[in-house]
């Protein structure tokens, strides 16, 4: 179950990365540094440092502004080409919790992938069109949505399979109470 899980938890960190590169990295850095949700193995249990949550959270914060400025944030798209594609590889890697099983190239490759199409889509397809159609107007909107999208699908990616793992125990702990139940009123 721990691989199944950790996989789903990786291809949505690595799906978020590219909408925003550091979004997810900063959820898996917060949630492994300050719960027992998230466990991150060597050497991704550096993203918990302090030093690398403060370097996050700057470039996250630089990254939200410069997708928000009319023409900046084309040019902000040239340079997440190659950020949020790595972002998603290290997401992908570090997220999935199944390293041990799953060979690290592989993982960085997925992650590479996820990310590298989901930002693809936006940057080529979808905010190009935005552009045209709103003459600029619906990049900042639409900006803000792939950043709440690129949260609660962190956010999600992480505590689903948690929320999963809690409802299979407790339908397992229904299950046996009407069990007894049941033949508690057959006898």
């Amino acid at each position: 179950m721990d691989i199944i899980t950790g996989l789903f938890s990786a291809f949505g960190l690595a799906a978020s990365a590219g909408l925003n590169a550091y979004i997810p990295l900063l959820v898996i850095a917060l949630l492994a540094r300050f719960t027992p949700w998230l466990a991150l193995s060597p050497p991704w249990d550096t993203l918990t440092h302090p030093a690398v949550i403060v370097a996050l959270a700057v470039l996250a914060a630089i990254e939200f502004f410069a997708d928000k400025a009319p023409a900046v944030n084309h040019l902000n798209d040239i340079v997440q080409t190659f950020v949020r594609p790595t972002a998603g590889a290290i997401a992908f890697a570090a997220g999935s919790g199944a390293i041990g099983h799953v060979h690290p190239a592989l993982a960085m490759v997925a992650g590479l992938l996820v990310a590298g199409s989901i930002h693809a889509a936006k940057s080529l397809a979808m905010r190009p069109a935005v552009t045209a159609t709103t003459a600029g107007m619906g990049n900042t909107p639409v900006s803000m949505a792939e950043d709440a999208v690129a949260t609660v699908v962190s956010l999600v990616a992480v505590l689903v399979p948690l929320m999963l793992i809690l409802f299979a125990f407790l339908l397992g702990f229904w299950a046996v109470k009407r069990y007894s139940r049941a033949r508690t009123q057959a006898s």
